[in-house]
């Protein structure tokens, strides 16, 4: 059985570079450093598609084309049952997560994350991995400076990364790179005792 790995965020070039399609990037990048075949559009599940083989582990890539709280329908023409669930990893971010660092985490709640939701309520299990990127400032001394308030955080995640934040983003997208290789290759606990710790 393969590898489900799933980039979320919004389609169209006026999302691409926001906050809330820090899952979708890292997905393209992992897709480009791993020399997958690139996305190519499936318009009957609207999800752009990519695959590849981590060491003969077959992984299939998937960025929805839905808009974000609509990600679970063209995930679950791919991931069918529970048990396909527990080979899937969902990249997304994370407003609870300080920018720069990345959480993996298995059989958790969503925290309000609308693509989350919807993919936890198409696959009908919460028992896959999550690969969390954190897109919130921080303080010198560690504190979150999240926004509060609906019209604020939806403000904030649909903005741009300003060009000090694409730096640290390029550092993330490695590192998720790297725990998604992880995850296929050796299994989520594996990846979490090892990049957890940062």
């Amino acid at each position: 059985m393969a590898w489900v790995i799933v980039g979320l965020g919004n389609p169209g070039e006026e999302y691409a570079m926001t906050r809330h399609n820090a899952g979708r990037q890292a997905l393209q990048y992992f897709a480009s450093e791993k020399d997958f075949t690139p996305l190519k559009e499936d318009r009957t599940n609207k999800v752009h598609v990519g695959k590849g083989a981590i060491k003969r582990n077959l992984v299939v890539l998937l960025a929805p084309d839905t808009y974000m709280n609509k990600s679970g329908s063209a995930v679950s023409k791919y991931v069918k049952s529970a048990k396909a669930a527990e080979r899937m990893v969902v990249v997304y971010d994370d407003l609870d997560v300080p920018l720069g660092t990345v959480k993996i985490s298995f059989d958790r709640g969503s925290g309000g994350h609308k693509g989350l939701e919807s993919v936890t309520r198409a696959v009908k299990t919460k028992k896959f991995t999550r690969v969390r990127i954190g897109v919130s400032p921080a303080t010198t001394g560690g504190t979150l400076k999240k926004p509060s308030g609906e019209k604020e955080v939806l403000d904030f995640i649909l903005a741009q990364f300003r060009a000090h934040e694409m730096e640290e983003l390029k550092r993330v997208n490695k590192r998720v790179a790297a725990i998604l290789e992880c995850i296929v290759l050796e299994g989520r606990m594996a990846a979490m005792n090892r990049f957890n710790r940062g």
